[in-house]
Parts: structure tokens; C-alpha cells; sequence
């Protein structure tokens, strides 16, 4: 039986990423396919926002923060898309709830799916969680980012 997860569908090859491409370059991804069944999810279509789309940051805070009300994901044009980030990110929880799914491999950087790490308003990597990911490890799903795939 092959254990099923969740990923992050630009790591999969689906051009899903806000500039319209895919982030197919792992090879530990990549290899993953042959043993186990991987759910490609992309939690910013998911909350419907067109792709490409223009880039995006969280504001004063981390995923967490945009959780709790307390930051904002906002583009390059100042456009609010917090409301479609949320709706994102409780679309994957669903998705890992009906199929029974314990883990994530998460894209890094990414303020939806960033793990441990993800940009500031002026480009800066910092600590902290993308939104999927911070509603995900609230409810006790396991997030790896792709660099952490053994």
C-alpha cells in the first residue's frame, strides 16, 4: 500500500505558480511518484485566484497572523487577497481531511505553502509559515518543504 500526500501541484510540473510556471526542478519530488501517491494541490487557485497572477506577500505578520486576523496578503498593486488565501488553504484542509491525508511537501518561500520560511513585503526570507501552512499544522497535518524530503 503506497502512502499518500499531499504536495504542492507546481512542484509536480503544473504551471501553477503566480508567474504562470511550475517548480519541476526537485528530483527527490520527482522520485517520490514511484512509491508513493501524490494529491497535487495549489491552495491559491484553490481560493481562486487566476494564475498567472501578480506576485503576492504577506503584510505585518506570517500565515498564522493572516489566520487570526492580524496580517493581510496583499499584491504588488496593494489588491487585498487575504478572503482568497483563507478560502485556499481550507480547501486543502478538506482535500487532506477526505482522503485521510497526515502530510504536506510544501513549495518554501511561498506565502500560501511557504514552511519555516517565507518573504516579507520587501523580499526578505523570514521566519515564519504560508497560510495553507499554518491552517494545516494547526490541525495536525504533518508540512515538510521540498528541501526536507529524505
Amino acid at each position: 500500500m503506497t502512502t499518500k500526500k499531499i504536495v504542492s501541484a507546481c512542484l509536480l510540473g503544473i504551471k501553477c505558480a503566480y508567474d504562470g510556471t511550475d517548480r519541476y526542478k526537485n528530483s527527490k519530488v520527482i522520485r517520490l511518484l514511484k512509491k508513493e501517491e501524490l494529491i497535487p494541490v495549489c491552495p491559491e487557485q484553490l481560493g481562486g485566484l487566476p494564475t498567472p497572477r501578480l506576485p503576492l506577500n504577506i503584510q505585518q505578520g506570517t500565515g498564522k497572523d493572516v489566520l487570526g486576523g492580524g496580517a493581510t496578503v496583499i499584491n504588488k498593486e496593494g489588491e487585498d487577497k487575504t478572503k482568497e488565501f483563507i478560502e485556499g488553504a481550507k480547501e486543502v484542509l478538506s482535500i487532506a481531511k477526505l482522503l485521510g491525508i497526515k502530510e504536506y511537501i510544501a513549495k518554501s518561500g511561498s506565502p500560501s505553502c511557504g514552511c519555516g520560511k517565507i518573504y516579507d513585503r520587501e523580499g526578505n526570507l523570514i521566519e515564519g509559515d504560508g497560510v495553507t501552512v499554518a491552517l494545516l499544522k494547526k490541525e495536525g497535518i504533518k508540512v515538510i518543504n521540498e528541501r526536507e524530503i529524505e
